[in-house]
Order: structure tokens, then sequence, then C-alpha cells
């Protein structure tokens, strides 16, 4: 849970050992659905310096891998002791990957003028630790969770960010801007994120429980 200062952003801290304020609400859900990947990669939580927290403890200086392993406990420690797996299945949607070429989103990555999939398996990514890390936790955990596991499908769908159209623009200032900071991380719609919905659909029948039928 990201805690921020009175001006906003200023200050801001990564509690690892805490969960949203609105956590509680998930134990009476049919379905809860977690997901986290692209804000580890994020430049505070990349540099790590006075950004995560614990208790009453800011640490100078923290591996992203190390915080993420530890925000990790903190969620599987919670789901465990506050799921009911008879009532409430508990789905973990993995990361995507993104397309950023010549730098990333904040250093004029693009990924624009991409109009084909990836067709060659030697191109894509090597599959992300985060969610090997990930797959370590789900094995350890005594409540049941699906996991979709999202990130090869994805690599190859590098055709399908908003790239340079998250916008509108009118003027020539605008479109140069606009090709500075291209969205090469999130989806366009209809796409890739319409196939998580039918994976999870599909996941969501395989598991069927009474306790998501009409009442």
């Amino acid at each position: 849970m990201i805690r921020e200062g009175r001006n906003g952003t200023e200050d801001a801290k990564l509690r690892l050992d805490e969960l949203d304020a609105t956590t509680p609400a998930y134990q009476t859900a049919d379905i809860v659905v977690f997901n986290t990947g692209h804000w580890w990669t994020h430049y505070k939580t990349s540099r790590g310096l006075n950004y995560y927290q614990e208790g009453n403890h800011v640490y100078p200086s923290l591996e992203v891998l190390d915080a993420y392993k530890r925000a990790l406990v903190t969620w599987a420690r919670w789901v465990d002791k506050n799921i009911d797996s008879r009532r409430t299945q508990v789905v973990f949607r993995g990361y995507s990957l993104s397309h950023y070429r010549g730098g990333q989103w904040n250093s004029g990555g693009r990924c624009h003028g991409e109009t084909e999939p990836i067709f060659n398996q030697t191109y894509l990514t090597e599959y992300p630790e985060k969610m090997v890390i990930l797959e370590q936790f789900l094995r350890q955990m005594k409540t049941p969770v699906i996991y979709l596991n999202i990130s090869k499908l994805t690599d190859y769908r590098k055709d399908g960010h908003p790239s340079v159209y998250r916008l509108r623009y009118d003027t020539e200032v605008e479109r140069m801007t606009m090709m500075k900071k291209q969205d090469c991380s999130h989806w366009c719609l209809p796409g890739v994120p319409d196939t998580w919905n039918e994976l999870l659909y599909a996941s969501l029948l395989q598991a069927g429980k009474v306790s998501w039928k009409l009442r």
C-alpha cells in the first residue's frame, strides 16, 4: 500500500507490511482478482531509496525483488488468514510484458508502427523473475489460488499497445510530445485484455462453486 505525504506524491512510502484499507471487503466476495507487476519497475521502486517501509522503519536502500518478496509475504498471510476458500475464489493475474524500444516510458521508449505480433519465439522476453517468485509463494499457500499466467501470451503482442494514441492531439507540438511519451505497457480495447477475461471465465467455470450461483 502506498502512503503519500500531505502534498500528494511528496515523501510517498510503499508499505510492505500492510494492505489497502478496503481489503476487508474482499472477505465476503465470491471472486477476488489480485495483480501486481508493473509498478515494481517504476522508477521509485526500482531505486528503492527511502521508499519501502515496514512498521516505523523506512529502508534507506532495498533491492526491488527483496521488497517484492516481503510484499507477497504480507499478501499471502492475509489471504490465508482472512479468506474462506469455501466461499471465495482467489485469482492472481500475472505480469503482462511491455514493449518499449530505445528506452523506457520516461526516457523516450517507443512502440508505434507495430502492426503484427511477434511470430518467432526467439524474440520473446525471458520469463519475468517476479512471476517465478510468485509461483513459489502460491505453492506454499494453504488457500487455493487460480494463477492466470498471461506473461508469455502478452509478450507476443507488441502491436497491442496504445502507443501514441493514448490521447488525442490536435497540434504539431502535441504530436511531438506524444511521440516522446508513448504508452507501450497498457493495452488497447478490444484486444489483449479480452483474452484475459476469457481465460478468467474459463478458469472460474472449471473451479465453479455453489456460492457463485445467483441467490
